[in-house]
């Protein structure tokens, strides 16, 4: 059996997790196996048990990862200035909608990840709120409960406007959804 020094071991357990989390985000979770992450990752299926006891560790570890990379985008932007209104915006934008295998492990995966184990779904729970507690922060007025609610309306109308745009065969109809619920989250954001 080959040896892996730490360096190399992180670094070929960070490529299994972008494989994975690009074709779970781009196919659902159970469309792709364990032999096509492991064949696009220039891997034996062999090595896979090296990184991950199983496929629904390699969720959660791809859960974990893509969604703390999405609030770290959020707490960037805040550290830059960047409004809450140009975060909406770009999330709702054609080009978010039109790169799933990239996009918002959210709005990819929220479906499946409902009917995964409890492990899975506390991980994704737990990401979640911490998502909503930091958009919580964004919002412009009221008291930290208001703020809460005015937040999870604004993540589910995201989450649910990017899905339901993915989802039409119908551009046009795709790019209303898209406008439309950029305006209805950036005014459910500002009000109160």
């Amino acid at each position: 059996m080959a040896r892996y020094d730490k360096g190399q071991r992180d670094t070929t357990r960070r490529h299994i997790l972008d494989i994975a989390s690009a074709q779970f985000r781009e196919s659902g979770i159970a469309a792709v196996g364990l032999a096509g992450i492991m064949s696009a990752a220039g891997l034996t299926n062999g090595a896979f048990y090296t990184h991950f006891s199983s496929k629904e560790e390699l969720v959660r570890a791809v859960l974990l990862d893509a969604l703390e990379r999405r609030e770290q985008r959020h707490k960037d932007n805040l550290e830059n200035g960047v409004g809450f209104e140009t975060t909406i915006r770009d999330y709702l934008s054609p080009r978010h909608r039109d790169r799933a295998a990239t996009g918002c492990p959210t709005a990819a995966l929220a479906a499946e990840i409902a009917r995964h184990p409890k492990a899975t779904r506390d991980a994704f729970t737990g990401k979640i709120s911490d998502i909503i507690a930091l958009m919580a922060t964004q919002m412009p007025q009221g008291s930290a409960a208001e703020r809460r609610r005015r937040a999870i309306s604004v993540y589910a109308t995201m989450v649910g406007a990017l899905q339901l745009s993915r989802a039409v065969n119908d551009m046009q109809l795709s790019e209303e959804i898209l406008a439309d619920a950029t305006e209805a989250a950036i005014h459910l954001a500002d009000s109160w």
